[in-house]
């Protein structure tokens, strides 16, 4: 049975985006770069496949479906990916950095208080001029 939402109560998406933003330490594709190269940090690319193939990826970033995020990266659930911790540091990927944004606040929710996101997204990175690999791979399902 669904719920009627009072008018009152509607937000717009730009203000749960803003929202979401001001709970974050977004990175620039410099910053994300840098902080890639420590074995505790996670970037988590949740573009589609079809996406990943078309544009590529970030090296040693890890597909993971939005569909499936959160039960990927609960820390204390029983499908979380091996290593998941409350201190483990998350970089989501997606293509500009808005579906991002939303997914890092909810994993914030979950307990990962270091998931973050990246500033433009995939495509900030490819047009900073950072390295790009060959996308396509299969995504943790």
């Amino acid at each position: 049975m669904s719920r009627k939402i009072p008018s009152r109560d509607r937000v717009r998406v730009d203000d749960l985006l803003a929202e979401a933003r001001g709970e974050l330490a977004r990175l620039t594709p410099y910053q994300l770069a840098d902080l890639q190269r420590r074995p505790d940090v996670l970037v988590v690319d949740i573009r589609p496949r079809e996406t990943r193939v078309a544009e590529g990826e970030i090296p040693d970033a890890v597909p993971v479906e939005r569909i499936v995020l959160e039960w990927r990266l609960d820390p204390g659930g029983p499908h979380r990916l091996p290593g998941i911790t409350p201190e483990t540091t998350v970089v989501l990927v997606c293509n500009e950095g808005y579906a991002s944004s939303l997914a890092a606040r909810d994993l914030h929710r979950l307990g990962l208080r270091h998931a973050t996101d990246l500033i433009g997204g995939f495509r900030a990175w490819k047009d900073a001029g950072l390295p790009v690999a060959i996308g396509g791979g299969p995504a943790v399902s």
